[in-house]
C-alpha cells in the first residue's frame, strides 16, 4: 500500500480492493469508497473538520 496523502486535514487511502478513501487523522473513515483518487481529493478539499485546530494566539493573530 503507498503513502497516505493528506488534503486539507484528511488522509486519502487506497483501500486492498483498489477503491479510495477519505480517513480522519484518528484512522475512521469519513467518505468513500472512491473509483479513482482524484474524486477523493477532490470531496477531501472541500469537507471541513469537525473540530478545527485552534487559532494562534499572540503578536500575529489576525
Amino acid at each position: 500500500m503507498s503513502e497516505a496523502k493528506s488534503v486539507n486535514g484528511f488522509l486519502i487511502n487506497k483501500a486492498k480492493d483498489g477503491q479510495w478513501q477519505i480517513d480522519s487523522a484518528a484512522g475512521e473513515t469519513v467518505a468513500g469508497p472512491f473509483p479513482t483518487e482524484a474524486m477523493a481529493i477532490e470531496v477531501a478539499s472541500v469537507l471541513e473538520l469537525e473540530h478545527p485546530e485552534p487559532k494562534r494566539r499572540g503578536k500575529d493573530k489576525n
